[in-house]
């Protein structure tokens, strides 16, 4: 071992050691600038990275929001290789009060992009569900009507960094929901369960009763007042003790054998097409004197006097707004009701036990009046043989990546299938000179079009920048998960590099090279003249490369964000990610790459790619001289020599495997007897003489 790779290995053992360990950033004053009044900034949990905001509500302080950091629950690598960190406040019921990017390294949104699509994506959470699995989407999906619950339309061009974003603002919510909401277990968390729709039987307003599908809950002044006995409000009374207080009715109306029976066949009817896909109603009827739905009620809105709880949490219960003619006669009491609409999202199971609760508030006072407020509540279960229940996919969410992107990665997986052959078998299709070039041209049209552009899933050092930044600090590369065809590119062009070195993926699977071998290939009816870099400047030129890889690589190890920055040296981002649609200098400077390929073939991939320069150094464990060699190669025939336009032949005829693109040119003219000039004179004086070595076939 050199003593310079020592010195580098010992460097990288001595950041790995002072890596910090992240987390949150966030102090007292920080939250409550965030928060600011009326809200209150509670005191910081001992145990958890957790701030308990609080509202005024009836004279007392409630919860409204549990704020955290999700870097200190769930720090997922992104493709930047560090984790990125969300302010996320989770309300009581489960559902985000609001969610906001603190920071992140997502390369797609560091420039390109930029950070408001990033800032627009992860507004969509709020108002959905903790309680429900979201999944992402399809771009624009809900502009277009098309987004069904439980997903958030995706960002063009950064599919990968929204999922992972998705599974760190889910998997730092549940790990806060299990420990202060009692929920986010995996059995509960994603669970559908919906009423059976042909599951009927005619019941009377009596037999829903009996059976307690229909629930009466009553209350009497006297045990009202003896809730408010010792409070500033105590003595205040709405009448006599024996006298009723409320007198409800509630039911679940989803199910048929309850719904259909006390609405009616049409009212019911017409009931379930106003509920969305998953969708819960409950109603509840008052015959007492108590009013269930408040002197400022308004339709649509939730009604101040009711709260429907499960697992200790409040579900949101909203008031359908329906029409009220027609609903509640088929034997219900008359007396104010509300039909309270339960969304999906809520995480509602109607075959668990729940529980309705009413808010009773007195207050004492003309001018300032004090007020307290004490709650009542009746449980209420329904048979489990009333519904089915659908459990989530197992699984991590990454799997979700891999089974939309099923198509792209078989149609990838079918190209290496084509490409292996060819390349192997050098007496084939490699040998034609007339139809190998032509396939080549398809295969590199294939590359651009389709892996580039459209699968986008163009290699680039900034993975190697996520991976080095995650060994240091994360220790967790799954966020390579979340991007399956680059992956899949990836493993193949890896595993190539036993057999062929660098050549396979520069050559014939990076989208920008191909960019630039097919514009050089339509401008060859131009007839430019290419400029000859000389020997020794080429030579000098060609260790550029390593020395910006090195600095990349150093600078992500010491985590500095220049990094990022001298990561910009891949047009990839520009041309291939963004399709050339980013601020002027990044497409100045990709167009202008493009164009000196005109003159110096393929010259960023030569002289600038730490990409290539990653393959080329990897490209050391090639097991095989697999380009064929005759004596003559060289000396005396330097056709393949000057063939070459990536000027990876030696004068010698020695083979520079690390500046090799496996464009296949030498191997064609090598096993064609009539290019190949030793074998045309051989011809000529009867002197075959075999190739030096044979390569596999």
């Amino acid at each position: 071992m050199s003593a310079a790779l020592r010195a580098l290995l010992l460097l990288l053992l001595f950041l790995v050691l002072l890596a910090p360990a992240e987390a949150g950033t966030l102090d007292r004053a920080g939250m409550e600038r965030l928060f600011p009044a009326p809200l209150v900034v509670g005191e910081k949990d001992e145990v958890l990275s957790v701030w308990p905001i609080l509202k005024q509500q009836a004279g007392s302080y409630e919860v409204f929001a549990y704020a955290f950091e999700s870097i200190d629950f769930a720090a997922i690598p992104g493709f930047g290789g560090t984790a990125p960190n969300l302010l996320v406040a989770l309300a009581p019921d489960g559902s985000f009060r609001d969610v906001k990017v603190l920071s992140h390294h997502e390369p797609v949104f560091l420039e390109g992009l930029g950070a408001e699509p990033l800032f627009a994506f992860v507004e969509q959470y709020v108002g959905m569900s903790a309680r429900r699995p979201i999944r992402v989407g399809r771009p624009n999906a809900r502009a277009n009507g098309a987004s069904p619950l439980g997903v958030v339309d995706g960002v063009s061009m950064a599919t990968a960094s929204t999922r992972v974003i998705n599974e760190t603002l889910l998997a730092s919510a549940l790990a806060v929901a299990r420990a202060k909401l009692g929920f986010g277990q995996a059995a509960q968390v994603g669970l559908k369960v919906e009423a059976k729709p042909d599951l009927y039987e005619p019941l009377d307003g009596p037999a829903l009763l009996r059976r307690g599908w229909l629930k009466r809950f009553r209350l009497g002044n006297g045990e009202v007042d003896r809730a408010f006995a010792g409070t500033a409000v105590e003595g205040v009374s709405e009448g006599a003790p024996e006298e009723t207080f409320a007198d409800l009715f509630l039911a679940y109306l989803n199910a048929p054998s309850i719904g259909r029976n006390l609405l009616g066949e049409a009212a019911f009817a017409r009931l379930m097409r106003e509920l969305g896909p998953g969708d819960h109603a409950v109603m509840v009827v008052s015959a007492g004197p108590w009013n269930l739905l408040g002197e400022s009620f308004v339709l649509g809105s939730i009604p101040d006097g009711l709260s429907v709880v499960q697992n200790g949490l409040a579900v949101n219960a909203r008031d359908m707004a329906i029409e009220r003619r027609g609903l509640g006669e088929a034997g219900l009491p008359e007396g104010p009701w509300t039909i309270l609409k339960i969304v999906q999202q809520a995480g509602f199971d109607p075959s668990a036990p729940w529980t309705l609760t009413m808010k009773v508030t007195r207050a004492r006072g003309q001018i300032f009046p004090e007020r307290v407020t004490k709650e009542f509540s009746t449980d209420y279960v329904l048979p489990p043989n009333l519904f089915t229940r659908e459990k989530p996919e197992d699984g991590p969410s990454w799997t979700e990546s891999w089974r939309a992107r099923a198509p792209e990665i078989g149609l990838i997986l079918a190209s290496f299938g084509l490409l292996v052959p060819v390349l192997a078998r050098q007496r084939g299709l490699v040998a034609d000179r007339r139809r190998f070039p032509v396939f080549r041209l398809a295969f590199l049209a294939f590359t651009l079009g389709f892996v580039g552009w459209y699968a986008q899933a163009q290699l680039s050092i900034v993975t190697v920048v996520g991976a080095v930044r995650a060994a240091l600090v994360t220790h967790d590369v799954a966020f390579l998960l979340y991007d399956p065809p680059s992956l899949v590119i990836w493993a193949f062009a890896l595993a190539a590099l036993f057999a062929w070195g660098r050549g396979t993926f520069c050559g014939w699977l990076c989208p920008f090279g191909a960019l630039q071998e097919l514009v050089a290939a339509l401008a060859r009816p131009l007839r430019l003249r290419p400029i000859a870099v000389p020997e020794r400047a080429d030579r000098l030129l060609r260790l550029l490369k390593y020395g910006v890889l090195a600095g990349i690589v150093l600078a992500a190890a010491a985590g500095s964000p220049l990094a990022d920055s001298l990561s910009e040296v891949e047009p990839f981002k520009t041309s291939i990610t963004l399709y050339f649609l980013r601020s002027w200098p990044f497409v100045v400077y990709a167009v202008g790459l493009v164009v000196l390929n005109l003159f110096v073939f393929k010259g960023f991939c030569r002289y600038l790619c730490p990409l290539g320069a990653t393959f080329a150094l990897l490209g050391k464990v090639r097991l095989l001289d697999w380009i064929p060699r005759r004596a003559e190669c060289g000396s005396p025939c330097q056709l393949c020599k000057v063939r070459c336009r990536y000027g990876a032949i030696a004068r010698s005829g020695r083979i520079d495997y690390d500046e090799c693109f496996q464009c296949m040119d030498c191997v064609t003219i090598v096993r064609d007897p009539g290019l190949c000039v030793p074998q045309i004179l051989e011809r000529k004086h009867a002197r075959p003489k075999p190739l030096q070595p044979l390569a596999a076939e």
